[in-house]
């Protein structure tokens, strides 16, 4: 057996240097320099004429899933790979894809009204014409449906507006809500108003949230004009994402699939996208109460909650067909561990032409590629199996990229270090999300990388956002002093769901954005002519992006050790643990002030006082939960992630087992796997990162345990308090294995 490099002092402080040289972590003093030089390399190589080319062509047509300039765009894809010295193929899923055959929106009372439900072509929009290959207007997984009602206004329909509308006595029962975009995800709005009752819902773009109130609409300015409408899934993601006819299995061309009357994802009221233009005819016929201050958009009219007088009319019948789901897959073996794997991906299908979403950090990806193949020819190997995927289908609901994580769910879990993922990118601020056992070896990379308007770097430049958006002096303060970069928790929205939710793969979410107009999200005016107005005009955040995942995919394909810090892993948990047990001793306190309130008759009314109004019940008082296993569980984490970064931060011996060392280091965030899953929606499994089930991308952390307690169910509270506790011991005792390694002789 060839002897391995041995493992020496490896630093983990990350803004401490060997002398004048900066450390990277996971790497040897002498093969740091080695690092630096090879990412100053593949710099050299990058064009920014590449990111140009790529963004106009791969935007030249519609390339929904399905389509033909999806296909093309693929087959051009893996051609490119191939050129560059990869091994590319397309792998191809069979999946179900609605697409409409009926749509009609028309408000048939007090006054006659038909929505238009169609977005207007631009002269200064070169590819908004192409009418024939757009797919129109509509939410994917809506259900078939013909219904006629009242019309209810209910804010952003979120949970907590439809407790305000009990309050206020108006229930949606047999009714049609129209509810604005934001607060949540869409396809929260269609699940919450189906449990109150509704029979259909419309869901419109307020001018407040991306229109003329943020500036001047397109094409004049960056922002969405009156008839542009938000295409989008409102596939029930919270339960499982992809195909929604083979849950937790590849959808390949045999694969077992549910009947549709079987599947649970699914939502089954008629749900329709509408631009503010038909919302504002409809919204002005409402009658009923005003609607509270903060439900207030920026249309000119009074915001009435109904229920009518004004009555809709709502028809929408699909093709529901099964689709081919075109994956670009390209690997590049590695020279000393073929068998652990980085893997990089990015969607390359959209709603329209998709130049924000997703094509700016598709492009990105593939220059990156690009430069590391040029880095292959060059003479130099990557010591890891490196894997670029540009993934089909994210937008109906991350379908190409589940599918393949179902269908090859065991070989990843052995193999795979980490999955890198980005999306959609723009101009701004440097924002990343993901397993915070990465958080230093991000901070390392964005501390290496220059903000290109500002000339500081993209660590300095996050920082800054921190600190002008934190509520409090003391906050900004920290923010500023802070040494390194945060990471955000992940929750779901994009590719990187089946990897980390399911697989328990350490995973990683990047992208650039923040002061680019996003006024045009999934309508036809994502385009080409949009981005390069307004939103990155010399895609020099493109280029930030490629430097930034570059750095990230080739520092965890050439690390000697795996960078994985699990003190700050164990920090952050920590953190968790507190807010979960401040949450319940603020609802007890809250809970016994609203009753004594109640006892008392101490209670708010309409503010209208001809309005019906409902009076509040009292609630359940709040029992004692005990985090005793838990808070221990953390404990014990505390002392093995301090060993662990004590010996790998100190002078380990040397040894041979770095292909042991490092799979144990990899394979540690799927000991926080439940094997059970979460509470009603099994195929999510970390404990840890999950979206909210009434949040839809938004995340939950510790999931279980904290939606037990926002849901008032104590009983399922401890019973989670535990299996997150089970899973965090059987994290320590990984971690501890690895530390054993690190003190072998």
């Amino acid at each position: 057996m060839r002897r391995l490099l041995p493992i020496v002092m490896i630093i983990m402080v990350t803004m401490t240097t060997y002398g004048q040289q900066k450390s990277i972590t996971g790497f040897t003093k002498e093969s740091v320099d080695t690092e630096l030089k090879l990412e100053e390399k593949f710099d050299s190589y990058l064009k920014v004429d590449n990111l140009d080319q790529w963004l106009k062509k791969l935007t030249a047509h519609p390339h929904h899933i399905s389509s033909p300039y999806g296909k093309t765009n693929a087959e051009f894809m893996r051609d490119l790979f191939r050129s560059w010295g990869y091994e590319a193929e397309i792998e191809s899923y069979k999946v179900l894809f609605p697409t409409p055959k009926v749509r009609l929106l028309e408000m048939v009372g007090p006054t006659k009204f038909t929505a238009k439900l169609s977005e207007s072509a631009l002269k200064a929009d070169g590819t908004s014409n192409q009418v024939s290959e757009q797919l129109p207007v509509y939410n994917a997984w809506s259900a078939d449906g013909d219904v006629t009602a009242d019309l209810v206004f209910v804010n952003y329909g979120i949970p907590a507006d439809y407790e305000q509308l009990e309050r206020l006595g108006i229930e949606v029962k047999g009714k049609i809500v129209i509810a604005k975009y934001g607060g949540s995800w869409r396809g929260i709005k269609p699940k919450v108003a189906q449990e109150h009752g509704a029979i259909g819902c419309l869901i419109y773009s307020d001018p407040m949230e991306d229109g003329y109130n943020q500036g001047d609409v397109y094409p004049k300015g960056a922002y969405r004009p009156m008839d542009g409408a938000q295409r989008g899934s409102v596939m029930d993601m919270p339960i499982y994402p992809g195909d929604p006819l083979t849950p937790g299995v590849g959808a390949t061309a045999d694969a077992k699939r549910l009947d549709r009357s079987e599947v649970t994802n699914l939502i089954k009221i008629p749900v329709i996208p509408i631009s503010y233009g038909d919302a504002q005819p409809m919204l002005s016929a409402l009658g009923g109460p005003v609607s509270p201050d903060n439900w207030h958009g920026s249309l000119p009219i009074t915001y009435h909650i109904g229920p009518g007088p004004a009555k809709v009319h709502l028809k929408l019948e699909f093709d529901w067909k099964m689709v081919d789901c075109l994956n670009v897959v390209a690997r590049l073996k590695g020279a000393e561990f073929p068998d652990q794997w980085v893997i990089r991906g990015n969607h390359h299908d959209g709603w329209v032409n998709g130049a924000g979403d997703p094509t700016s950090g598709l492009v990105a990806e593939l220059e990156e590629a690009r430069a590391i193949g040029e880095l292959v020819k060059s003479g130099w190997k990557p010591k890891r199996t490196i894997i670029y995927c540009a993934w089909d289908g994210e937008e109906p609901g991350l379908m190409g990229s589940t599918e393949w994580a179902e269908h090859h769910a065991q070989e990843l879990q052995q193999k795979t270090v980490a999955y890198i993922n980005s999306d959609g990118n723009g101009r701004g601020f440097l924002f990343v999300q993901g397993s915070h056992t990465l958080e230093t070896m991000i901070s390392e990379i964005a501390r290496d990388v220059n903000d290109p308007e500002t000339g500081v770097t993209a660590l300095e430049r996050s920082k800054s956002w921190s600190a002008v958006n934190a509520p409090t002096a003391k906050a900004k303060k920290e923010a500023l002093s802070k040494k390194g970069m945060s990471l955000w928790a992940l929750g779901s929205g994009s590719d990187y769901t089946a990897f980390i939710d399911h697989l328990g793969i350490p995973s990683l979410n990047m992208g650039y954005g923040g002061e680019g107009g996003d006024g045009v999200y999934h309508s036809i005016y994502d385009s080409y002519d949009h981005y390069k107005r307004f939103v990155d005009p010399k895609l020099e955040y493109g280029m930030a992006l490629t430097k930034t995942a570059g750095r990230t995919t080739l520092r965890l394909a050439n690390a000697d050790v795996l960078p994985f810090d699990f003190k700050a892993f164990q920090r952050t948990v920590s953190g968790y643990l507190a807010e979960v047990s401040g949450l319940i001793d603020n609802l007890r306190e809250t809970t016994e002030v609203e009753n004594q309130m109640i006892k008392e008759k101490r209670f708010i009314l309409a503010a209208d006082p001809t309005q019906k109004s409902v009076p509040p019940v009292t609630k359940e008082a709040v029992p004692f939960i005990s985090f005793a296993s838990l808070q221990n569980a953390v404990a014990m984490l505390d002392k093995s992630a301090s060993n662990f970064g004590d010996l790998y931060a100190g002078n380990p011996k040397p040894n041979t087992n770095l292909t042991v060392l490092n799979q144990l280091l990899y394979q540690a965030e799927q000991k926080l796997l439940s094997p059970s899953g979460l509470p009603r929606r099994p195929w999510f499994k970390h404990t840890i990162y999950a979206p909210g089930y009434y949040t839809g991308y938004g995340v939950k952390t510790l999931p279980g345990v904290r939606e037990a307690i926002e849901q008032r169910n104590w009983k399922e509270a401890q019973e989670q308090i535990e299996i997150v506790a089970k899973a965090i011991q059987d994290y320590s005792a990984q971690v501890d294995a690895a530390s054993k390694i690190l003190m072998l002789k």
